[in-house]
């Protein structure tokens, strides 16, 4: 069945990573992640952001707070409610909301920008000038998965081409609408309004309503994700992702181009030295053959040990880390001799 209409419109355990790659409907497979890199004649490649290994560090790095995952949220206020509970009824409950907490710090897919569409099908110049605007032509069979639906679009110059994915998003919103999502983006998306929502500290939020709106492989989707991550990087407040969904994705960048320092200062203040190290154990899976990989290897450097070679080879901010280390290594002397 078809439709007609004139174009004027302006770190994470298995079973829970299996879990986030049904509901996100995408298909793991090495080379979809973002960043993975391709891997050279000879070399193996690099983990994706779908690998078990890699989720698991990012799940762990992430850290479940149930008091952060379920926070107050603001829309109208309803009288309290309260039970009373028998200790096992207690435990059950805690039990399930930790279980609704794991799903809610699934990871959104971190995939490769999608390659743009440019196929023209016909060129029927008998038909040209005979309309002047623009006619969709969209298969609104049901059982099709949206990226196999067919679209094409007729020019008034006659050519017949397949919709590019900007026109396939607008029209799969208009025939499938999906909550949270519209047929024009918001402006909100836009660079000049994105530093505004940085300034009160909404990185959540935007990346929840980027989630929303835009499909994970489209520019808009990478964009927005790649702008909230450095201004996060930039200014240091790494723990405004921390136990939420986006956590995983935001070292996953960072790691990636070598940008780690800040989190890693972060990571010592707050006393994650596991995190630190899950930090470095990722760095040196995407970087194999950096300095820091090969010295750990050979020494089999674990915990503190592991983060002083690595803050010595690859560090920007060798002598700011190394004090950051060095007060912790006082504060836990000084608690364990009281």
């Amino acid at each position: 069945m078809a439709a007609l209409g004139a174009w004027g419109s302006a770190a994470l355990p298995a079973r829970l990573s299996r879990v986030g790659r049904t509901l996100w409907g995408w298909r793991s497979r090495r080379g979809l992640g973002q960043d993975a890199g391709a891997a050279d004649e000879g070399k193996a490649a690099k983990p994706a952001f779908a690998d078990e290994a890699v989720q698991n560090l990012l799940y762990k790095m992430t850290r479940l707070n149930l008091q952060k995952v379920f926070r107050p949220v603001k829309k109208e206020l309803k009288p309290p409610k309260y039970k009373l509970m028998t200790e096992a009824q207690l435990e059950e409950a805690t039990r399930k909301a930790i279980e609704e907490a794991k799903e809610r710090l699934i990871m959104p897919p971190v995939l490769n920008e999608r390659e743009p569409i440019d196929d023209v099908l016909a060129e029927d110049k008998f038909l040209e000038g005979t309309e002047p605007t623009k006619y969709v032509f969209t298969d609104l069979t049901y059982s099709i998965p949206h990226r196999e639906r067919f679209i094409v679009v007729r020019e008034p110059n006659g050519v017949l081409r397949k919709a590019t994915w900007e026109e396939r998003d607008r029209m799969i919103q208009i025939f499938f609408p999906k909550e949270g999502r519209r047929v024009i983006p918001p402006v909100v998306f836009k660079d000049e309004h994105l530093v505004t929502v940085f300034q009160q500290d909404r990185h959540e939020d935007i990346l929840n309503m980027c989630i929303a709106q835009f499909e994970p492989d489209s520019p808009d989707y990478i964009r927005v994700h790649h702008r909230t991550y450095d201004d996060i990087e930039k200014h240091g407040k790494y723990d405004l992702l921390r136990s939420t969904r986006h956590f995983g994705g935001m070292v996953w960048y960072l790691v990636n181009r070598k940008k780690t320092d800040g989190l890693l200062i972060d990571m010592i203040h707050r006393d994650l030295l596991d995190d630190t190290t899950s930090l470095i154990t990722l760095y040196h899976m995407l970087h194999p053959d950096c300095q820091s990989a090969k010295e750990a290897k050979e020494g089999k450097l674990q915990g503190v040990d592991l983060i002083k070679v690595f803050v010595k080879t690859e560090s920007q901010k060798e002598g700011y880390i190394q004090l950051a280390l060095q007060a912790y290594e006082e504060a836990m002397a000084t608690s364990t001799a009281s």
